[in-house]
This record gives C-alpha cells, structure tokens and sequence, in this order.
C-alpha cells in the first residue's frame, strides 16, 4: 500500500487548505480511510474518517470545519479544512484499513503515508 500527501503549507488562523492523499496498492473491497494528526509532543489524534460507502465521522474538534471527502476514480482522499486554528497546526496523515464493524475514526491503521505539515499562525 502506498499513500501519499500533499497540500500542506503555512496559512494564517482563519484561512483554509485542502489535503490530499493518493492511495495504491490496496485490495480492500471495503475499506476505511482517515486523516490523524500529530503536534509535536502530543499523541496523534484521528481527524476524519470515511468507509467505502461513503460515511463519515470527526473528531469533535473539526466538526463543522473540515470535510473529508474521496474521489474513487482517482484513488484520492481530500481533507477541506476551513477556519483554520493555530492549534490545527500538526503533520499530517492520511491511513487506510480493511473496513469491519465500528467506527472508522476508531480504527487500528497499519498503512500510513509520510504526513504533510500544516502551520496556523494565529
């Protein structure tokens, strides 16, 4: 499996950016996807997630400011992130895994990409 992000940058509190991942080499005929993120010495904490069908689930702190969305015919996962707080500052990463019971945010992710950073400035 191979995934890997881009649309990171620097962006003032308030501002916005989209994510992307590209994703590869995974069978999965239903599978989650999620973005987490990490700040420096912090746990990494799940962001988003969607399954092969389309339903989503936040952590609470992006709720109303971020989307997660994917394109099947490009194998891309999306992250819109809107009113954007400097505490939203982290590297980020987008993951996938088979898709079972439960909810995908919840997930143990052992497919990762590199990450790709995002800096608020408040």
């Amino acid at each position: 499996v191979q995934l890997v992000e881009s649309g990171g940058g620097s962006v003032q509190a308030g501002g916005s950016l989209r994510l992307s991942c590209e994703a590869s080499g995974y069978t999965y005929r239903r599978y989650c996807m999620a973005w987490f993120r990490q700040a420096p010495g912090k746990e990494r904490e799940g962001v988003a997630a969607i399954d092969s069908d389309g339903n989503t689930n936040y952590a609470d702190s992006v709720k109303g400011r971020f989307t997660i969305s994917k394109d099947n015919a490009k194998n891309t996962l999306y992250l819109q992130m809107n009113s954007l707080k400097s505490e939203d500052t982290a590297m980020y990463y987008c993951a996938v895994a088979p898709r079972f019971i439960g909810v995908c945010l919840r997930y143990e992710y052992n497919d990762w990409g590199q990450g790709t950073q995002v800096t608020v400035s408040s």
